[in-house]
């Protein structure tokens, strides 16, 4: 097993010879000194990666009420909007104003303050036109 090992090592490269030409050191120490530069490599290699997927790694949390909460009003808000451009602007209105209840519960569950001031906004803008239009 340990032939096996030894076999599959690659052979010094060129650069190490070069490197440690005049040295007296042994072959097997300038394999370790190699070894040991290419750890370093690796581990650096290794950092970078981990830095990546933490970069696209969602922050939010998934499974959690708000996080469903969330998709849904996404999906009502994206329903709002199309059904209103179809002309069914009631229920476009209704599904936009029960989407913006949702963000701004979300909002409120993640402390977004910017969240939950632009689904106000936008939700009161849209059932002040509803409620006109029930008026009218």
């Amino acid at each position: 097993m340990i032939d096996q090992k030894l076999d599959q090592i690659e052979p010094v490269t060129e650069d190490v010879k070069e490197h440690y030409k005049d040295s007296q050191m042994s072959k097997a120490g300038k394999l370790a000194m190699e070894l040991s530069q290419e750890r370093k490599r690796l581990k650096k290699e290794l950092s970078e990666m981990a830095m990546e997927v933490e970069d696209l790694t969602p922050t939010t949390p998934t499974g959690t009420v708000d996080w469903y909460v969330k998709w849904i009003a996404m999906a009502l808000a994206v329903c709002g909007v199309f059904l209103m451009s179809a002309s069914f602007i009631y229920w476009g209105q209704v599904a936009y104003i029960v989407s913006a209840v949702g963000w701004v519960y979300v909002g409120m569950a993640w402390g977004d303050r910017a969240i939950m001031i632009g689904s106000a906004i936008t939700g009161t803008a849209v059932a002040m036109n509803f409620v006109q239009g029930l008026i009218v």
